[in-house]
């Protein structure tokens, strides 16, 4: 398979820049390729937008462009639709809006914006939820909200263990013959977005504190495993199990997988793989991209 790459669209791209990232999946050589075909999507990740001037990350060494990501989601958006063969669809990588809408009372317009604007797109977009949309919205919200596709998801007739439960959010579609994307959840387990008096909460937050004995929990200081950290999430075992039951029926069917969500399983030096994840079954994993003692 080939891919083509741009650089990612989001709210640190600097201005006057279009900043989007478009893979191309090309038939390799076997069964695929009796097909001309080539079978395309787009992926948009860490828009984080919010209504603020310009700013930084915690630690003052990269740019922020809160309003000016909406310029590069819009160019990106533009793009797709012109493209002579448009992408079966897009995904959108979480953290849509940035957590400091929260803390000036604008998540929902800000959600709202950005999702006006996603309905200028043509083809359809699978949302992943990020810490981001935790910082803003309960989990409850969420799943009521258009931030919530799993209307897309694929069916496969008589095998139910491939439905996932309502307890997590993620699900699996299919955008091109053999081809399986598969959506998690991330935050599945965590404390982010659920009431601090339910069974989850207070079941993570125990996790939490006998892996992290710092006051302030956001911070990896000292620790040997330092995604034990408040703005993580993890899988859990029920998450797990369904994750399992797709991959096994995706083998015997010869198909290829993409796994998708917002959070790096493989590719970090704090990520522990896919595998290690499954067997160790840790309720809180690293989500690599995010910084020391504020979440970004």
């Amino acid at each position: 398979m080939n891919w083509r790459h741009q650089p990612v669209c989001c709210s640190a791209c600097p201005p006057g820049e279009n900043y989007l990232e478009i893979m191309d999946a090309k038939p390799e050589p076997g069964p695929l390729s009796e097909s001309s075909e080539l079978f395309s999507f787009g992926v948009i990740a860490d828009i984080q937008y919010a209504d603020l001037e310009d700013g930084y990350n915690f630690q003052g060494s990269r740019r922020r462009y809160y309003r000016h990501s909406l310029l590069h989601l819009q160019g990106a958006i533009e793009h797709w639709n012109k493209e002579s063969s448009p992408p079966s669809c897009v995904l959108q990588l979480g953290d849509i809006i940035d957590g400091y809408n929260a803390q000036y009372q604008a998540s929902e317009k800000s959600l709202e914006l950005i999702m006006n604007t996603f309905q200028r797109l043509k083809v359809p977009v699978h949302h992943t939820w990020g810490n981001h949309e935790f910082y803003n919205f309960s989990r409850d919200y969420l799943t009521n909200s258009k931030l919530n596709t799993k209307f897309l998801e694929d069916q496969i007739a008589h095998h139910p263990e491939t439905v996932p439960s309502e307890n997590y959010y993620a699900y699996h579609f299919v955008p091109f013959p053999k081809f399986r994307f598969i959506l998690l959840d991330a935050y599945d387990m965590s404390v982010l977005g659920v009431d601090q008096s339910s069974p989850k909460y207070q079941q993570c937050l125990k996790i939490l504190r006998e892996h992290n004995p710092n006051t302030e929990l956001n911070s990896p200081q000292g620790l040997a495993e330092p995604q034990f950290v408040q703005f993580n999430g993890g899988f859990s075992q029920e998450q797990l199990n369904w994750l399992n039951e797709v991959l096994t029926f995706s083998d015997r069917n010869q198909e290829k997988v993409v796994i998708v969500s917002c959070y790096t399983a493989l590719g970090s030096h704090l990520s522990p793989t896919l595998q290690q994840t499954r067997s160790e079954q840790p309720p809180c994993l690293p989500s690599a991209r995010r910084g020391a003692n504020r979440p970004n």
